[in-house]
């Protein structure tokens, strides 16, 4: 048996983990679906689709967990009503899903298709939103997150990349230079 668990990932944390796990003791297979592939570069969606690829491979290593998954990206069409056969268009077959969106669980039961809750983890905690406020104030996002997530987003300045697409446009000159207090 095949589930299918879609997020954004942005970043992949510890609670996206915690729930692949526990899918993991219940189908053979796993398809991930990064959904939003499009986004990126944005306070929201920081992190690419190939960005968020790569978080996931490094936090799955290469155990059982990781020859369970596929990963595959999506991007939205934004039409509700069509987005679960473009879905099913562009990711492998599967027997049901995993989600606690609203939405997402809304569209798949209309169309048929077998929808579980997995559990949440300190959903309060693991968040992406969260995470990315406390990358945003140099809080302590790090232990949210896998160690070769952690890694990652430091190797490709993701924290730095966040917080200069989160500020204001009041920042910046005509010419594209930071204001610094001597400039003022």
């Amino acid at each position: 048996m095949r589930g299918l668990y879609i997020g954004r990932f942005q970043p992949y944390h510890l609670g996206h983990q915690a729930v692949l796990e526990e899918i993991s003791r219940e189908v053979d297979e796993i398809v991930i679906v990064i959904g939003s592939a499009q986004e990126s570069h944005d306070p929201e969606d920081p992190f690419t689709s190939g960005e968020r690829m790569e978080m996931i491979y490094a936090a799955l290593g290469k155990g059982e967990l990781r020859k369970k998954c596929i990963v595959t990206t999506l991007q939205d069409i934004n039409r509700n009503s069509l987005w679960v056969s473009h879905l099913q268009s562009m990711v492998p077959c599967f027997d049901l899903v995993y989600s606690n969106n609203p939405l997402v669980i809304r569209l798949f039961v209309e169309a048929g298709v077998e929808v579980k809750k997995p559990p949440l983890y300190q959903r309060d905690v693991y968040s992406g939103s969260a995470i990315r406020a406390l990358m945003r104030e140099g809080g302590d996002w790090e232990r949210l997150v896998p160690h070769s997530v952690a890694e990652f987003i430091r190797e490709i300045g993701g924290v730095e990349r966040l917080c200069q697409v989160s500020r204001s446009d009041s920042a910046y000159s005509q010419d594209g230079a930071m204001y610094n207090s001597s400039m003022i």
